[in-house]
Parts: structure tokens; sequence; C-alpha cells
């Protein structure tokens, strides 16, 4: 499918991702987003070199670099005492070793640059408050969008963890409560006095939560995200607003840098949201239908992956569909590539959702071998280059 008509619902990072690889291989492509205008209401996110080299490649660089703040590390802290258990090099260390950077972006930041590129293709048609509410397919595809049917060689429903595409495609089943509720809030970096976060990404393991933090707009703010086990409380929505004085008890006792951090957060930018997420599935789509991002692999925040994972599905997508001349092939082909892949980041990341919250002698023996870690998990997961995947492993 050397060119053609690629039809996407959802205009959410994974979505316009898509679009712009799919432009930059040869194709047109028709995107359909629900919301009268696209807009991150989330905070932070972290970039790994694993998509910052499809963002790159995407001519992105210097419009991210604007916007976007370049941790030195990682490093993982008692709740308690603040010590430090574990830490790893990011910043100019892993540029070289893996030929793209590790950012921490503001969501509204990324997506901004990339409506703006989708925006100046002539090849990307994005079309606002046009809701897909189904399809049909027999040698092409029809979408029922905003009140009318478009037509296209291939639909992806990159619409998010309550997918339309999906639920035509497999049944309308729910997501699963992981027990997890998570706060989020911005703090000015003015409050704060000098030293207090280091130019780290950092995460503060406790009993039954943890806490991370990182900078985000060149420093100027802090991104706090707040994770607690909880029962009886399942909303899931990016603008359900939090109630101060409940994280303030949920982190009483956690170090006085903590503290300091919660005390100075913009108070009007502090939501809480239920983390829901689902199994590992099968089977992706179905002739010229297919899935991409939380529509298909919906995954807790605990790797900080989720964002990547839709990026690189995104250019493995465009590579499949360019590499083959039969559609139905090229997404199937798609999802061979993809599905092992993010399976093991959404294991992964239930699998941290308990260790991070291990109490005693489990947590003992945790911070004893993250002590000893080396570094082949994170290895696994920067050196992979969605941009040739689909040519590597043809055949495969």
């Amino acid at each position: 499918m050397a060119s053609g008509r690629v039809l996407i619902a959802g205009g959410g990072i994974g979505g316009l991702t898509a679009a712009l690889c799919l432009a930059k291989a040869g194709f047109e492509v028709a995107l359909f987003e629900q919301s009268a205008e696209f807009g991150e209401i989330g905070a932070g996110i972290q970039l790994s070199p694993n998509c910052t080299r499809v963002l790159h490649h995407l001519g992105l660089e210097s419009a991210l670099a604007a916007c976007a703040f370049l941790p030195d590390g990682g490093e993982f802290r008692a709740w308690k005492s603040g010590r430090v258990i574990a830490s790893s090099v990011l910043g100019q260390t892993v540029q070289e070793q893996y030929g793209s950077p590790y950012y921490n972006i503001h969501r509204g930041d990324l997506l901004r640059v990339l409506v703006e590129a989708a925006e100046r293709s002539s090849a990307i048609e994005l079309n606002r408050a046009c809701e897909v509410t189904g399809f049909e397919q027999e040698g092409h595809v029809l979408v029922m969008a905003g009140g009318s049917v478009r037509e296209g060689d291939a639909l992806v429903g990159a619409d998010g963890i309550h997918s339309a595409v999906r639920a035509q495609l497999f049944g309308d089943d729910a997501p699963r409560f992981t027990g997890n509720v998570a706060w989020r809030a911005l703090v000015p970096a003015e409050r704060l006095p000098t030293g207090l976060v280091r130019p780290m990404a950092t995460a503060w393991w406790g009993p039954h939560k943890h806490f991370v933090h990182y900078y985000l707009r060149s420093g100027t703010v802090v991104n706090c995200v707040c994770i607690v086990e909880k029962t009886g409380w399942e909303v899931e929505s990016w603008t359900e607003r939090g109630e101060f004085d409940e994280l303030k008890s949920d982190f009483a006792s956690w170090h006085e840098d903590v503290q300091a951090l919660i005390d100075n957060m913009d108070r009007s930018s502090l939501y809480k949201w239920a983390l829901h997420d689902r199994a590992p599935m099968a089977r992706w789509g179905e002739g010229l239908v297919t899935l991409l991002g939380d529509a298909c692999h919906p995954t807790l925040p605990f790797m900080a992956q989720g964002a990547a994972m839709a990026i690189e599905d995104a250019a493995v997508l465009a590579g499949c569909l360019a590499a083959n001349s039969d559609v139905a092939a090229g997404l199937k082909r798609y999802e061979d590539l993809r599905r092992q892949r993010t399976a093991g980041v959404q294991n992964g990341s239930r699998r941290n959702a308990k260790l991070f919250h291990l109490t005693g002698v489990k947590a003992w023996l945790r911070n004893q071998a993250a002590k000893r870690a080396g570094g082949r998990a994170m290895h696994n997961l920067f050196s992979y280059d969605a941009l040739q995947a689909a040519q590597a492993r043809k055949g495969a």
C-alpha cells in the first residue's frame, strides 16, 4: 500500500503521531477527534529515546527542545528518610548511547507540537468535534463520524481506553480498576527552596503508595504524580478535582521534601483519578481495521511508557502499511510486531504497581535488589527502533 487514505479515530498523542508518520510515508490521512479542540488536561509525561527518535524523525526536535526538560537521571528514594535507593544516568549519556534524548514534557505542550505539525501537512485532514461512532468494511472502510459517512482504505482506532472502534470489533467490556488512585498537580518551581528538587525524575517508594516528581517546561514547573492504594472510589476522569486536605493526609508522615512539594502545589491544578487498565489482547483488529495505543494496550504509568508505546505503534503501523500492498496483511503484521512488546510493558507496569508499594522485609529485599540491578531492562526499552521494526523483522 504505497499510497491510500487512512482514517484515524482519536486525536490524542497516539492518533496524531500516527497521522504524521503515515503522511511522511506517503499516505493521505483523515483524523477525527470527538472534542471541539485538541487538548490534554493531564500534566507531565516522560518520553524515552525509543519514542523520541520517532518524534525527531518527524522533524519535531527543535519544537520539543523549546518546551521540554532534559533530566540528568532517574532515582528511587525512601519515603521517610529520603535516602537514595538506586539511581540511573540519563541526560547526555542516554543521548550518546541511543541517539535520542530523554524528555520530561507537559502533555499539553506535546499535543500542541503534534497538532501544529499536522496542520502544516497538506496530507492530513483534521476534523474536530467529529466522533467516530461506528464503521463498516467490505473492500474499503466506511466510517460514521460527526453525523456523516467517510471512506478510506484502512481505519485506526486510536480513541483511548473506552474505544468505540474496539467495542465494535470485540465487544464493550469495562476496563479493570487497579486499586490505585492517582493525584496529579503542578508546583511552580519559584515557590520551592533552591536545590529541593534535583534535575532528576524521582520516585519515592513507600508503604501502599508512591510519589513521583520531575521538572517540566525548561525547569520552571515541577510535575507531581502521587499514587495511593484506595478502595471505594473508582472515578476515571482526568477532570475530577482533588481535595488538598485528603492528599495532605495521604502523605502526612512522608519526608519533608515531599511535604514541601505538596504545600506549594498549585491547588487549581490538583486532580484525582482512578487508574484502570486491561489485560493484553490476543488480537487488535480485523480486516481493514486495527487499534493503536490505549485502545488496545492501556498501561499503568509505573514504567513511564504509556505514551511511548503509542508513539512506537504509530511508526510501526506506517512502516508496515508502506511495505505491504495488501492493507489487511500490513495491519496484521503491525499487530504481530507490536503485541509482545506492549504486553511486556503492560505486565511490567502491573508488577511495578505492587513492587513500589511493598512493606517490611519485602520492601528491604526490593531495595537491595534495586541497588544491584543493572541497566538491562532500561536498555531493552530504549534501544528499540520503531522506525526500523517493520523492515528488520520482515518475514519473521
